[in-house]
């Protein structure tokens, strides 16, 4: 079996999860990452990773139908045997959506969406998961700024992300017998294509965001890819069910 660190990640065709698949190829940490829409991004990012001559592989899956999960765990364990593994060491559960709409005007299937992405996916994909993840290994549920602060028309997106926090908790409990480290990570605004860009491409919320935190910028892709990419090692193994928020300082 290869001694190479394998990592699986959900929603790792862009943004911070393209990042967090870089930046671990860096470090030596072959990954498998997840995408749902967008396969030629996702190819691009496994080429760039093994530019680095590390493995990275791309497998498809919607995190919001957890009705696929058992398939995606086939698809997983022959990705393992290409890399030579039978076991992985690290999960990013960081697949999401976003909502800004107003409390008044949430609908149910609104709400449905977001539970089933943002909470019952990784909730579900963990439980699934847990026979592949070594023990000692790390897990990592990326959560957000805003449930320490307010954002506005945020409540539906928020909530759930709240229970991911209160997942994680429990879970570095539950796997504590395993040697398994359970953590939460809340990036604050960043410049992805995540809520369509807004703070990316919309120069006044751009500006916003900088003066409302300390280190006066919005926060880049890297600054969580880098930051996970650094966590997942045995050197931070001893941090364990704690939010790390990952913004810069934003509303201090």
């Amino acid at each position: 079996m290869s001694n190479t660190k394998i990592a699986v990640i959900t929603g790792g065709s862009r943004g911070l999860g393209r990042s967090m698949v870089l930046n671990l190829a860096k470090r030596g940490v072959a990954s498998i990452f997840t995408y749902n829409s967008s396969p030629d991004e996702a190819k691009a990012v496994a080429r760039e990773a093994g530019s680095s001559g590390i493995k990275a592989v791309a497998l498809k899956l919607d995190v919001g139908a957890a009705e696929g999960f058992d398939a995606f765990v086939g698809n997983l364990k022959a990705a393992l045997r290409d890399l030579g593994a039978d076991k992985f060491d690290y999960l990013v559960n960081n697949a999401g959506i976003s909502n800004h709409t107003k409390f008044t005007e949430v609908t149910a299937e609104e709400l449905d969406k977001l539970y089933a992405v943002n909470f019952k996916g990784p909730f579900m994909l963990t439980q699934k998961l847990l026979p592949l993840i070594k023990d000692g290994g790390q897990i990592v549920n990326i959560s957000t700024g805003v449930t320490r602060f307010v954002n506005p028309d945020s409540v539906a997106y928020a909530v759930f992300k709240g229970a991911i926090e209160v997942f994680t908790r429990y879970l570095a409990h539950d796997l504590g017998s395993r040697g398994i480290s359970v953590n939460t990570v809340a990036p604050g605004a960043i410049m992805t294509d995540f809520s369509g860009g807004v703070v990316r491409d919309n120069p006044a919320v751009n500006k916003l965001v900088a003066g409302m935190t300390a280190l006066g910028r919005p926060g880049e892709a890297d600054d969580i890819g880098r930051m996970i990419a650094s966590l997942l090692s045995d050197d931070n193994h001893w941090i364990n069910a704690q939010r790390i928020e990952v913004s810069g300082g934003m509303r201090l």
